[in-house]
């Protein structure tokens, strides 16, 4: 059960023409939401304005929301069902949609969160409206995620609970090509603080312990350590602090390091490793000490499920969109982490042909003549995936039967 081939052609387009007149109606709503939330960039759990209109337009749509989960006021999940008898409400599916909303230090949208933000709207908007009109029984979840850049929100609001109960989740980024089945890296971030002593940098520098050269000589030892590394592995770190005047031996100098890899095991138990290995090192080089801290859960990596896939994929060829397969392995998203749990997707859809995002040219794009097609077929194509589920129940037993194929422990 790993096939990426078509699973309902002619349903899916039959779907996405229904699909159409609802988009409609919600277009300028849904271009406006994306544009708002561009012109007002928030970085990770800060996005108050974001989350406020988002829950504002989901509420006033009818859904019931709470604002505010685990802990992380700038979350949100907002949840509406079809108007059934209670039983067939409680063995209906329930899909989770994902938005993200937060922004990039200095860019702003430069990875187009705006525009997942404004799909996943449209498609919880275009769900509850088809099934409004031709009602099944379906439970539906809008599920606001903060703090996707770098702190992986989504981690405590799993932790919490919030997939308790979800069948499938689905989530469109956008990106500079139409990719349906790529995965992503698992990531660890540390928090690297090294501590010496402080003294006259010219006048008495023997008695001082250089902090910051044990981070440069870390960042040396990682710098070869590349070369024994796997090709999908990537290590790439900042100099948080390097000390405060050149005058003063740096008593303390700090790093924040990324650790990367396509295998969640082979992450954890070897890379992470010989990683840490060059902060102890240079620390034992330099005289100084040395701690190293995971204070961002890990992000694991995306397991995209066949199904869903070949449900969206269908839904992009009927938009007119030939999606890419077999994508490479990019960033990291903590979707990572849902996907691991319960079915999932998170195809790209293409703002502009080749762009590379955490760029000012992806922040410009997001906002650009191309970001509305993006946010409206985005949100037709999880729409259509979502109503294919509602309606066939095999959709859902397929793609569960596919889960515990790829993670049988769980």
């Amino acid at each position: 059960m790993t096939t990426t081939e078509p699973l309902t052609t002619a349903p899916i387009a039959a779907i996405v023409e229904e699909l159409r007149p609802l988009l409609g109606a919600w277009q300028a709503t849904l271009v406006d939401v994306a544009a708002d939330l561009h012109a007002h960039p928030e970085i990770r759990f800060t996005e108050v304005h974001a989350a406020a209109r988002l829950t504002g337009e989901l509420e006033q749509a009818g859904f019931a929301v709470t604002r505010g989960f685990a802990g992380l006021a700038t979350a949100f999940v907002a949840r509406w069902s079809t108007a059934v008898p209670q039983g067939d409400a409680e063995r209906a599916p329930t899909i989770a949609v994902f938005c993200e909303y937060d922004a990039l230090e200095g860019i702003g949208h430069g990875c187009g969160h705006n525009v997942i933000a404004a799909a996943g709207l449209g498609a919880g908007l275009l769900v509850q409206d088809a099934l409004e009109r031709t009602p099944v029984a379906a439970n539906l979840v809008v599920i606001g995620s903060p703090g996707e850049e770098g702190a992986a929100g989504k981690v405590p609001m799993i932790e919490a609970g919030v997939l308790d109960g979800v069948d499938l989740a689905i989530m469109v980024h956008p990106s500079g090509r139409n990719a349906i089945d790529g995965s992503s890296l698992s990531r660890i971030a540390l928090d690297v603080d090294f501590d010496g002593r402080a003294s006259h940098a010219a006048a008495s520098p023997e008695l001082g312990i250089n902090a910051l050269d044990a981070a440069t000589l870390s960042l040396t030892a990682i710098g070869l350590l590349r070369q024994q590394l796997t090709d999908d592995v990537r290590v790439h770190a900042i100099i948080v602090d390097g000390g405060q005047a050149p005058n003063i031996i740096p008593e303390h100098a700090s790093l924040r390091v990324f650790i990367r890899a396509q295998d969640r095991e082979h992450l954890l138990e070897n890379v992470v490793p010989r990683v840490r290995a060059c902060f102890e090192g240079a620390a034992i080089a330099t005289g100084a000490s040395v701690r190293a801290a995971e204070n961002t859960p890990p992000y694991f990596s995306l397991v995209q499920n066949p199904t869903l896939v070949g449900l969206a994929g269908d839904a992009y060829r009927a938009l007119g969109r030939e999606p890419q397969l077999n994508a490479p392995a990019g960033g990291s998203t903590d979707m990572g982490n849902v996907s691991q749990v319960v079915p999932a997707i998170h195809p790209m859809i293409e703002l502009e042909p080749g762009l590379t995002a955490h760029t000012r040219e992806f922040a410009a794009a997001a906002d650009g003549p191309h970001a509305a097609a993006a946010v409206t077929d985005g949100a037709a194509m999880l729409a259509a995936v979502a109503l294919a589920a509602f309606r066939d129940p095999a959709v859902v037993e397929r793609a569960r039967a596919e889960f515990a194929e790829q993670f049988p422990d769980r």
